[in-house]
């Protein structure tokens, strides 16, 4: 029988993935997901999306492959694994630790991933002509439904793609190409009457299953969010400074998942458990340093600062407090609004209320003022 030139496309395909260190690859067509749009479009119409607003103004493209790009053909979904080789959720009963969402502990995936699908794509061009796009994440592409259409999982409960050779633990990279290619088959959606991930979240971020609540996931409040913390997500947020990995790891289908094959997704040893204390001493520069090359870089010292000061409020450790003292002196309000927090969990009552007869004086922000009031009410009570 002969193969076609397309069947010997796709060989070139999966063997070249398999050698950039994808455990995955499937492929579907750009109109392979027409419940998306109206998905997406109620997700926003929710405000769901909380501040982050790029979804709402991409909204046609994101929903629409072939809008983003009228050439496409053809979608190829590729999955990388990024399985940790422990239980994430060991650090949290370590309160003076930091925990770190797993995919943020090594080298920024987009950086790892994207490379290896240019060198993928450029093998599709020299062998098939036409022309291709590739996308890490960073564009408006849905690329869980997308994967979820191509066969490679289905999106779970917890609106994340899950797999039953890899559990949740997948990087997902596309790429868009002229070349016609057969289609895989979709999967089916295997949760049946689960509700691990959704009774695991700490802020109740699902108001039902396969939807989420951006607003409300402490994801989204320690990256996306840009200002303080709400007051109710703070105690809930425990020791998580970046990110948030319960729903995934409660899901069951991870029984099948190993920890990544690829040395450059290992985690870094000093990002697995980090000490508070280490942290909250790293000035400008030394964040950029500490963080160089990986994705936590993206939000920046104050952002990441304010996390950290919110689990050393959460830590009951009061050696954490000379040096959240130091930091009600900090540039940044975002800083010194989550310092005061901090202050007001490890301080005593009167430590507290004399500290803030004189330090509060001198604020000259509006928003700061604030959390001196509301800490101040709150020791009150």
């Amino acid at each position: 029988m002969r193969t076609s030139t397309s069947e010997k496309l796709r060989a070139l395909i999966d063997a070249e993935a398999r050698r950039a260190g994808f455990e995955a690859v499937a492929v579907t067509r750009p109109d392979a997901i027409p419940l998306a749009p109206a998905r997406l479009a109620e997700f926003v119409s929710d405000g769901f999306h909380g501040s982050m607003e790029w979804i709402a103004k991409t909204l046609e493209r994101r929903a629409e492959p072939s809008t983003l790009w009228p050439e496409v053909r053809s979608i190829i979904v590729l999955a990388m694994n990024y399985g940790p080789d422990r239980d994430p959720r060991d650090v949290l009963a370590k309160p003076d630790r930091g925990a770190i969402s797993v995919y943020a502990q090594n080298r920024d995936y987009h950086d790892v991933m994207k490379g290896r699908l240019k060198e993928i794509a450029g093998k599709i061009v020299a062998r098939a002509g036409g022309d291709v796009k590739v996308f890490v994440d960073t564009a408006p592409v849905m690329e869980k439904p997308l994967a979820e259409a191509a066969g490679l999982g289905w999106q779970g409960k917890h609106t994340n793609l899950v797999s039953r050779a890899h559990g949740s633990w997948l990087f997902l990279g596309t790429i868009f190409t002229t070349a016609e290619l057969e289609p895989d088959k979709a999967e089916i959606d295997h949760c049946g009457s689960c509700r691990a991930c959704l009774d695991v979240c700490p802020t109740d971020a699902f108001p039902a299953p396969y939807r989420l609540d951006a607003r409300r996931c402490i994801s989204y409040l320690t990256i996306e969010n840009k200002g303080p913390i709400p007051h109710e997500f703070r105690e809930k947020i425990g020791n998580r400074i970046y990110g948030c990995d319960d729903c995934l790891t409660a899901c069951p289908w991870n029984k099948f998942a190993s920890a990544a094959s690829e040395v450059k997704l290992a985690a870094r040893d000093d990002l697995r458990e980090p000490p508070l204390s280490e942290l909250l001493a790293l000035d400008e520069a030394g964040f950029r340093s500490f963080f160089s090359g990986s994705p936590i870089k993206r939000i920046g010292h104050d952002r990441f600062i304010r996390n950290v000061l919110i689990a050393a409020g959460n830590s009951s450790d009061a050696s954490l407090t000379p040096i959240v003292r130091r930091l009600l002196h900090d540039g940044s309000p975002l800083v010194r609004g989550a310092a005061i927090w901090a202050l007001s969990r490890l301080l005593s009552d009167r430590e507290f209320g004399d500290l803030a007869a004189t330090a509060s004086k001198t604020e000259t922000d509006a928003a700061v003022r604030e959390e001196w009031l509301a800490a101040l009410a709150v020791k009150a009570d």
